[in-house]
């Protein structure tokens, strides 16, 4: 069994980045310009949004932080969002999710200018992705194609188990893992209503498990050998921890883990390489502002 590390190849796709930065910077070229739009005071979304900050910092990037209260309106956040898709110097801005019930998230999302929607949400940007055309490919399943790119595993003509259908992992997902260009796999998706969810998880090369549901890959549904991939993040409450939660994934590790050829941990695996990815699309976002 080997530890698929993401921590480890974020650090290091940063410090590849950083460096291309440095080139294009003193060559004359523009400095990146990330912003990152924060309504109300979540703790998962401060914690992730602070993270972006971070890593901006690391790659070289400028970072602007635009801060709401959960009150604010619907109409003022498609201002806010109009004034970054105007601004020359922004080359990419996320709206972070989630937002708050009475603003319809969907339409904020509709309203970003797809050239600068590096969270790779806009309609135009997930059509592109599925018929596979050039785009922003949202950063978790960008983060999971990477990590298998970087550790080598082979995917063509695997059978690929994705767990989840949502809009932000399981669907990109499974569109990325069937084309020929990404994966080149033949890919199944489960959720909580397949009735042969265990059976098609036994007959997996590489198993995705974006569920939301601790722990709920177990040994007796990996076959030996399998990889697997988790991308749960579930806060469950821990006593033991300063903090008063531990993160905990979608796949039971210790029991899991042995039977497999490689596997993420939780966290250090996947979590990692979404902020590393976000960076790897803004850095491309200010290559096509540029020409």
């Amino acid at each position: 069994m080997q530890l698929i590390d993401g921590k480890a190849t974020a650090a290091a796709i940063k410090a590849e980045i950083a460096e291309e930065v440095k080139q294009i910077v003193s060559a004359g070229g523009k400095q990146p310009h990330l912003a990152a739009v924060l309504v109300g005071h979540d703790g998962g979304s401060e914690t992730y949004v602070k993270n972006k900050v971070l890593a901006c910092e690391a790659c070289g990037f400028k970072s602007t932080l635009i801060r709401y209260e959960d009150d604010v309106t619907e109409d003022e956040l498609l201002a806010c969002v109009d004034r970054l898709n105007n601004d020359g110097d922004v080359d990419g801005f996320i709206i972070q999710l989630p937002l708050p019930e009475h603003i319809d998230e969907q339409r904020i999302i509709e309203a970003i200018d797809y050239r600068k929607d590096v969270d790779g949400f806009h309609p135009v940007n997930v059509g592109r992705m599925a018929i596979g055309l050039p785009c922003f490919i949202s950063a978790t399943p960008l983060g999971i194609l990477t990590l298998l790119n970087r550790y080598n595993i082979g995917t063509s003509g695997k059978k690929c188990v994705i767990l989840g259908r949502s809009n932000i992992v399981g669907k990109p997902m499974a569109q990325l893992m069937m084309q020929k260009q990404y994966g080149d796999a033949t890919v199944t998706v489960c959720h909580s209503r397949s009735k042969t969810l265990k059976e098609e998880c036994r007959a997996a090369d590489i198993i995705i498990a974006a569920i939301g549901r601790p722990g709920f890959v177990t040994a007796d549904m990996v076959k030996e050998g399998a990889v697997v991939v988790d991308v749960g993040t579930t806060r469950v409450p821990d006593a033991s921890r300063k903090s008063g939660f531990r993160l905990s994934g979608d796949v039971k590790f210790d029991e899991v883990a042995p039977k497999c050829s490689f596997i993420t941990p939780v966290p250090g695996g996947v979590g990692p390489m979404t902020i590393c990815s976000l960076m790897k699309n803004t850095l491309e976002a200010s290559r096509r502002h540029t020409i």
